[in-house]
């Protein structure tokens, strides 16, 4: 059997390289894979592109990265809360995608589950649904979205066994389980 534990947080991030796709697990600033996102800034990877559902703040979460403008592309359903985020997203020196929050929630699922790609009715008319496959199902227009796929996914677990089965505690079982796969 694999041992699908690390002693430590330079084993957690060994072999990210520049130019690769990362998920990083939490909401807002709970369930943040902090000292992993510590690790990357540390490391000086670049033109990374982040999946999380939030982009973080000026000074913590993924804005350190932004600090440092390791990221290349963004995807995310709120960025609301970090200026540096919406400084570099109007300059045009990171690249964007928005999405709804459950489409990004499910795109994560489909990655871990092996589904390549699913329909939904959520963006149906907006951005969101440009140059996306368009199907009708039971009367009402869905979009058709590809499951991430990514290089690393980084979470935060309160605990872990050697199979990779985690514990959430608290309000960290929000996108830390969907990031896992």
């Amino acid at each position: 059997m694999i041992t699908k534990t690390v002693a430590h947080v330079q084993e957690a991030c060994h072999g990210v390289k520049d130019g690769m796709t990362l998920m990083l697990g939490g909401f807002g600033l709970s369930g943040i894979p902090e000292n992993c996102i510590a690790e990357l800034v540390r490391l000086g990877v670049n033109n990374v592109t982040c999946i999380s559902n939030n982009a973080g703040v000026d000074d913590f979460g993924l804005g350190l990265l932004l600090q440092k403008h390791q990221i290349k592309k963004m995807i995310s359903s709120y960025v609301g809360e970090n200026a540096e985020f919406e400084r570099q997203m109007l300059s045009g020196e990171l690249e964007v995608e928005l999405i709804p929050q459950g489409t990004l929630a499910q795109r994560c699922r489909a990655a871990q589950s092996g589904i390549p790609a699913f329909f939904t009715p959520a963006g149906y008319g907006t951005e969101v649904a440009e140059g996306k496959e368009v199907r009708e199902f039971n009367g009402q227009m869905h979009i058709m979205e590809h499951a991430f796929k990514a290089d690393f996914a980084f979470v935060k677990a309160w605990k872990g066994d050697t199979a990779g089965n985690l514990i959430f505690k608290g309000t960290a079982r929000n996108f830390n389980p969907n990031m896992c796969g």
